[in-house]
Parts: structure tokens; sequence; C-alpha cells
């Protein structure tokens, strides 16, 4: 938690997003104001600024940590049609008073794409030190660092294209080796007529090439988040979608022959819950690190939380709101959800206190 007043006044403008590091103590917000900051937690939990650069020359859209294991890496997005990768160095400075001076370094600059790079994400660490981007092209574009002790080179590994504007991508962060390399993408384009807006990819490694596995032909609204469920050994895939409403997916491999000869993997696709709490446009969705609890934030300027209560049952289990009037669920406010069972009082177990208040809908950070 933190002062997020506080975090807002230092941006002159719109933040867009807000990341946090493998451990939960370092954080980085960019804004349309085409700066990135980075905030560390103090032992008595406190958020101090410890570095703010110019980053980009538009708006700043995404930024990303990468896993500690490759070092203190950040990579940014932006509507200047680029996407960067920064380190974090610590060293002397020839300044006097400056030994151990923190400073950030841009260590590439990926010019690839002719619009607007629209999300940026670091996969996951078992594959070696690679990011993805989509831009508003429609346009993914995998990146891998050959030399994860050299952050200068970066070569383009693959392009896929997507028939539809890009707003949104979430790596798979499966372990599994059963499991191949995953990517699901969202679209933000307005049409319906236009089809599913939701793409999932995978790596087939026989043909080292990206192939669309699925259209979720279900969601046909701009979708403008998406992130799938870490996976803590189960056989399938759960992916929550942000869109008009709150979209829990489960994506279930299919072992039949024809996957089996083609390589390539069959899904079952289960929409499991769906939720019109909001009752606005939906922002963001994440994870806690069991997958069993989804955060959603919105236009109606609350956070709300959902709940695996079992297997393929969630049910809405709290509701935060900026003015602290309100920190358990309203049952009057209704759900559609899989089963019609009652919804469970969060207050029973937790409670949330206000540290701040938040000046725009949008500028809804949360870990």
């Amino acid at each position: 938690m933190f002062e997020a007043q506080e975090i807002h006044a230092e941006h002159k403008d719109l933040i867009h997003d807000v990341a946090y590091d493998y451990y939960g103590r370092r954080m980085a917000t960019c804004s349309s104001d085409q700066f990135v900051k980075v905030w560390d937690q103090t032992s008595d939990g406190k958020w101090m600024l410890t570095s703010s650069w110019k980053a980009h020359s538009g708006s700043v859209w995404k930024v990303t940590w990468a896993h500690p294991e490759f070092g203190q890496v950040l990579a940014t997005c932006s509507f200047d049609r680029t996407a960067a990768v920064w380190e974090e160095i610590v060293g002397e400075l020839p300044g006097p008073g400056e030994r151990g001076t923190r400073h950030w370094v841009r260590r590439t600059n990926l010019v690839d794409s002719r619009t607007s790079v629209t999300d940026v994400k670091f996969g996951p660490k078992s594959q070696g030190l690679q990011l993805a981007t989509c831009s508003a092209e429609g346009i993914i574009r995998i990146y891998e660092a050959p030399d994860v002790m050299n952050l200068s080179q970066w070569t383009l590994q693959h392009e896929v294209q997507c028939k539809l504007p890009c707003s949104c991508l979430s790596w798979n962060p499966s372990l599994s080796k059963m499991h191949p390399q995953m990517i699901a993408v969202g679209s933000d384009d307005p049409n319906p007529a236009n089809g599913g807006k939701v793409f999932i990819y995978e790596y087939n490694e026989n043909s080292r090439r990206w192939t669309k596995l699925e259209t979720i032909s279900s969601v046909v609204d701009p979708v403008h988040d998406i992130a799938f469920s870490p996976n803590l050994g189960r056989s399938y895939h759960i992916l929550a979608v942000a869109t008009k409403d709150v979209r829990i997916i489960n994506l279930t491999p299919v072992d039949d022959e024809q996957s089996i000869q083609s390589g390539v993997t069959k899904l079952d696709v289960e929409t499991i819950a769906q939720f019109e709490d909001h009752n606005s446009l939906v922002w963001r969705v994440c994870w806690n690190l069991t997958g069993t609890v989804l955060c959603s934030t919105g236009d109606d300027g609350c956070v709300r939380m959902f709940k695996m209560i079992y297997i393929n049952s969630w049910k809405p289990v709290a509701v935060l709101k900026g003015d602290s009037s309100q920190s358990t669920y309203d049952q009057r406010t209704t759900s559609s959800t899989n089963n019609g069972s009652t919804i469970i009082p969060f207050s029973q177990t937790a409670r949330y206190i206000k540290l701040g208040s938040i000046a725009q809908t949008r500028e809804a950070p949360w870990h």
C-alpha cells in the first residue's frame, strides 16, 4: 500500500501504468508527461521517489520489470512508436558526493513499430530474457537478448500479424514443460462486427513459429487489459479479460490425435465467470500469487476483488472505494456467475484502511 495522492502529485499528467518488482519493494510509474519514476519502500513502509527521468517523446503507456535474475531492468512503451529497455546502474560518478548514486540508463530503443506501441511484457525467466510488444498496427513483436550481460543488443525473433489493432498482451507464466510458450493478446477495436477481440498464440518448437490457437469469439467489445493467472500445477490455464465487464476464461488443452500429430495444441475455451459489478468500463485486471484472487479497476472508481471459492466457481468478495466509505461487498449488486450461490462478505477475513486518494479513476495502481 502507498500514499496514492503523493505519487500522483509527482506526475504532471495522467498516470497510465504502475508496476511492482518481483519482491514488491520497488515500484515504477509512467504517465502522459513522458516521465518514468521509480519508488523504493523504506523500512517504515513509506514510498520514496528515488529516480525520475524523461523516457520518451510521447505518452508512456506501460512499464514492466524484468525478473531480478537479470538485474534491475525496466521496459517501457510509448505513443512515440518505440519501446525501450532501461537498466539501473549503481556506481561512482565524477561529481563530489555522488558515490553509490543510482541512475537509469537506456540500453536499447526498439523502433520497429510504425504506430503507437501499446503494451510491453517480459517473458517467463525460464525462457531467457525475452520481451514482447504489441502495437496499434496489429503486430506482436518478440525480442530476445542473446547475452543477458549486454542489454544493448536485442534481436527481433518473431513478428506475428493480428487482424486487429492490439491494446494489451500477457505471457502465460506456467513453468510446466508440458505447456509450450503461450501469449494472449487483446484488441480495443470498437467494432463488434469484426468478431472476437482476444487471441491466443502458442510457440511451436517444430516450426519455430508462433501459431494462433484460438480467437475467443465471445469477447466482441474493446479489451483494455488481459492477464494470465499464475499456474501452480493446474492442467488448464485461466485468463482474465477487462472489457465492459470482467471475464474469467478457462483454456484447457485437449490431447486428441489431431493435435498430437500436428504439434499444435487444441484448446477447450469456457467462460466460467462474468461480472458486471463495475457497471462501467473495466481498465485493469491483476492476479494474486496463487491465481485464486482477481482484482479489477473500472470507471466506477472502485477496486473490486473476486475469489475462487472452489474449482470453476468465482464470487465477488470485496469492494474498495476511493473515499473508504465501504470495504465489504454490497450484496445488492448483482453478478453473473456459473452458479447462484450466496455471496460471502469479505469483512469476515480482512480489513482495509484508506491510505490516500486517487484523482483519476484510471490511476488506480495496485500490487
